[in-house]
């Protein structure tokens, strides 16, 4: 399974891309107004730094301007993949970047039949939101299983982007149902390489050692 980093924050990219962690980069309105710049420069920088794809999303409702908004992200960087959310008009959207030859990363999935209307569209990429589901007393891994099942049924070539990870487990989950992709925040990257076990384990280790050298 492929990690992405849900962030525009460039130090953290940086950092995670030294330690070979990252595949890719989602980012979207809020995350880029956090920053301080043009968001396409931003984009464009990170763009420098990741050779694996980077979502940047439109913010138009109508689809001619979603495409219009599409071609334009796409002029920034050859890696560039155009987020565009689950509405009628943003699968038109799709079905015409799509066409062009532009990838799209079809965001705000909150059904499996959202994502499977997003892949006949020709979505490169689904993104189920796993999070937000959570937060309403909703499964939202079962959500990512249905999408997978779906598409391994039909050999679609769609991948699954698994969205709105709250904490480690949500990683686990999805590599163990066989999404494609899992983008995090920063913290949950961090999260995912500690455990208490682990830092108790070196903390003996070190203290064994010193018994070692005071001898």
């Amino acid at each position: 399974m492929k990690f992405y980093l849900d962030t525009a924050h460039v130090p953290h990219i940086q950092e995670g891309m030294r330690l070979g962690l990252v595949d890719g980069i989602t980012t979207n309105p809020t995350l880029l107004s956090k920053e301080t710049g043009d968001p396409r420069e931003i984009v464009r920088q990170i763009c420098k730094i990741v050779e694996g794809p980077v979502s940047a999303e439109v913010i138009s409702l109508e689809a001619a301007a979603m495409v219009r908004e599409g071609l334009e992200w796409s002029k920034v960087a050859s890696n560039v993949v155009v987020k565009i959310p689950m509405t009628l008009p943003g699968l038109e959207a799709i079905r015409t970047l799509h066409g062009q030859g532009i990838p799209t990363n079809c965001t705000l999935i909150f059904t499996p039949v959202q994502a499977l209307m997003a892949a006949k569209a020709g979505a490169s990429y689904v993104s189920p939101f796993v999070g937000r589901l959570d937060d309403i007393q909703a499964p939202g891994m079962e959500l990512v299983e249905q999408i997978c099942t779906i598409f391994q049924n039909y050999e679609i070539e769609t991948e699954v982007i698994v969205a709105s990870v709250r904490h480690p487990l949500h990683v686990v989950d999805a590599a163990r149902i066989g999404a494609d992709i899992c983008t995090v925040p920063w913290n949950v990257l961090q999260g995912l390489s500690k455990h208490p076990l682990t830092d108790q384990g070196i903390e003996r280790f070190l203290a064994d050692w010193e018994k070692v050298k005071n001898r």
